[in-house]
């Protein structure tokens, strides 16, 4: 019965223990990246900028088109005299007796229309503009197409930020495991040691040290570790009560990468482009001291009377035309000619930045290559040197077991050999993040 109750509690704690991570939440590579993506300020901020480009090109190419304007309006005229009446006219008595004898009319003067209403429509089109509208459209094509090569870079330089979020966070994971293996080395020393019934006091010592020193290691591991988890749930936005699980491992092997030749990338774009908008900018400047040739017609309708319920019971004036207009500027005080000067010189400007980019950015990415294959070439050495010190801490445990060697010696082992994993778990994140440069440069 006791040997049940036993199996029953220790089956109830491994249900416990498994059901702990029954909620946690895996997390792939890819599944982070397209979380911060998603989460990221900055890309939000590029597409806000993409789709303002667009509306200014829809501004711009605006321009080309006709404007049709419509107007209404209706006056009343004010006696101020007597403001409760319409306002008349007094006629002289010979134009008196006219009316009279022709119309019948015993007046002495005769009432103005004071309600009047008009109504108009007015059309330009825009026929030639000596590259005013052509260039401005074009200049502002060229900032459609930064801002599009601006998300993009911002995009890539995301992507890295949260590669360097995960892997950081996968190593304090394994450092924490590191840590954690070299401690329990160092607590079955001393168990080998007092067991023996052998425990020399100096070898008790440095034992007793050397645990409490891989102590703090693991604590701070265990913090760094929970530091790189909350700043990774933080950018993809997951709840910081959510356990992580990365489900990615480091890489056992690296493949060569060959040498390429940078083409492009998203800045030489960017930078190209602000060459050609302020370019086609400064002809667009240049062009407002040219004259500009329209299209016009219109057409307006005018009604008056002196009783607003009548006044529409005849027919109303109306008078239309269309032509064409030329508009010459004359003088405008050196203003076109100074703005065409401002962005010829940011063109030039722009383009010795497109130059000094060319050269600094195909040397990052020349090196981010060179890097990568150099580390991948050490990790074979590094390899083998942990693997020498793994079989030398082996051997000096046993020789320890068996009093050959002291504490002093198997800590130093053991320190060289912790270090050498942490080495090596550092190689493969410089690596992997070499790869990931690469990417952000020249993909």
């Amino acid at each position: 019965m006791f040997v049940i109750k036993k199996l029953s509690v220790v089956l109830s704690a491994v249900m416990v223990m498994g059901s702990a991570n029954v909620f946690a939440l895996d997390l792939s590579l890819a599944d982070a990246i397209t979380k911060i993506s998603n989460e990221s300020n900055d890309l939000k901020k590029a597409d806000a900028n993409v789709k303002r480009a667009e509306a200014s090109l829809d501004a711009a190419n605006a321009n080309r088109w006709f404007k049709l304007d419509g107007s209404v309006s209706y006056m009343n005229m004010v006696n101020i005299e007597n403001p409760s009446e319409s306002i008349g006219v007094d006629l002289p008595p010979e134009l008196g007796g006219l009316l009279l004898d022709t119309l019948g009319l015993h007046l002495d003067n005769i009432a103005i229309p004071d309600n009047i209403f008009m109504a108009g429509i007015s059309l330009t089109q825009p026929i030639y503009t000596f590259g005013k509208i052509g260039n401005a459209v074009r200049g502002v094509k060229s900032a459609l197409k930064m801002s599009n090569a601006s998300r993009e870079l911002t995009a890539r330089s995301v992507r890295y930020a949260a590669a360097d979020l995960y892997w950081t966070a996968k190593m304090t994971d394994e450092i924490v495991k590191l840590a954690q293996n070299d401690l329990n080395n160092a607590r079955v020393a001393r168990k080998s040691l007092t067991s023996a019934g052998r425990a020399h006091r100096a070898n008790l010592l440095k034992i007793e040290s050397d645990i409490a020193s891989k102590e703090i290691n693991v604590s701070d591991a265990k913090f760094n570790r929970d530091t790189a988890h909350r700043m990774l749930k933080i950018m993809a936005g997951i709840d910081l009560d959510e356990e992580l699980v990365l489900t990615e491992d480091f890489p056992s092997e690296f493949s060569v990468m060959a040498t390429k030749k940078l083409e492009s990338t998203p800045e030489w774009e960017i930078l190209g482009e602000q060459v050609n908008m302020y370019e086609s900018l400064s002809r667009s400047q240049r062009a407002n001291g040219y004259p500009t040739l329209a299209a016009t017609a219109s057409y307006n309708y005018m009604s008056m009377g002196t009783d607003i319920g009548h006044m529409f019971d005849e027919k109303g004036s109306q008078s239309a035309y269309w032509g064409l207009a030329l508009q010459v500027p004359i003088f405008s005080g050196g203003l076109n000619r100074a703005n065409a000067t401002v962005d010829a010189m940011n063109a030039i400007a722009a383009r010795e930045d497109l130059e000094k980019s060319k050269k600094l950015t195909t040397e990052e990415y020349n090196n981010a290559i060179k890097s990568y294959n150099h580390l991948r070439g050490n990790l074979s050495t590094l390899i083998k040197a942990r693997d020498l010190a793994a079989k030398t801490y082996e051997l000096s445990q046993n020789r320890f077991a068996t009093g050959q060697t002291s504490a002093v010696e198997l800590a130093d082992v053991s320190a060289g050999l912790y270090q050498l994993d942490l080495a090596l778990l550092n190689t493969k994140y410089k690596i992997l993040m070499s790869a990931e440069n690469v990417k952000k440069l020249g993909e």
